[in-house]
């Protein structure tokens, strides 16, 4: 799948504002400064789209993209960014829960994890509550191109033995670079392949 068109629709500072929807929406988060808008950026091949910062933290609103008129790309806050007040942790905490357990038309989120890192206990801990609550997910390893190919297979390796202590079957799991567009179309091609799934179960008539 190839990105033909991406605009912005709208930020919410709160579920009640996100917009309503019959597209299926598809939801990127991880820990501060993972690279989540240059990931978007990269995926839609929109060079602005997402804003980019090296500040971590800035992302403080649900922002709302629609791709192609057929589905929806969601930029989530990031989690875990320690140096904000805890009035806007707990904000942002309610704001990244409220949208990930009850929006209904969320049919994939996407964990986004720092492929150079050893696992980190505050991923793993998000990700357990996914499990809890049965969200569907899958993850996207980024900065592939920051480390050598074999140290990115030993840091997802080591990230799949942590997952297998309580999982056993583990979700999709793609590496990525946003420098060298390295799994941009396995990314967009899977989430095409769930967009035809959902066509063929629920055909418009």
């Amino acid at each position: 799948m190839d990105i033909k068109k991406a605009e912005f629709i709208i930020s919410a500072a709160k579920l009640g504002q996100c917009p309503p929807t019959t597209c299926p929406e598809y939801a990127f988060i991880g820990r501060s400064n993972v690279g989540k808008s240059s990931l978007i950026n990269m995926l839609t091949g929109r060079k602005g789209l997402a804003k980019t910062s090296a500040t971590p933290g800035k992302t403080l609103l649900i922002n709302f993209f629609k791709i192609d008129d057929r589905w929806m790309l969601v930029d989530l806050p990031g989690y875990g960014y320690a140096k904000r007040g805890k009035a806007v942790q707990e904000d942002l905490k309610r704001i990244i829960e409220s949208y990930v357990f009850q929006r209904e038309p969320l049919i994939c989120l996407f964990v986004l994890v720092d492929i150079r890192l050893e696992p980190q206990k505050i991923d793993l801990e998000f990700i357990h509550s996914l499990g809890e609550q049965g969200v569907p997910f899958a993850i996207i390893f980024t900065k592939a191109d920051k480390v050598s190919g074999s140290k990115a297979q030993q840091n997802m390796a080591a990230f799949k033995r942590k997952l297998h202590e309580e999982w056993e079957e583990l979700p999709p799991m793609f590496a990525t670079s946003s420098a060298s567009r390295a799994g941009r179309h396995e990314v967009l091609d899977y989430i095409d392949s769930i967009n035809q799934q959902l066509l063929a179960s629920n055909p418009k008539p």
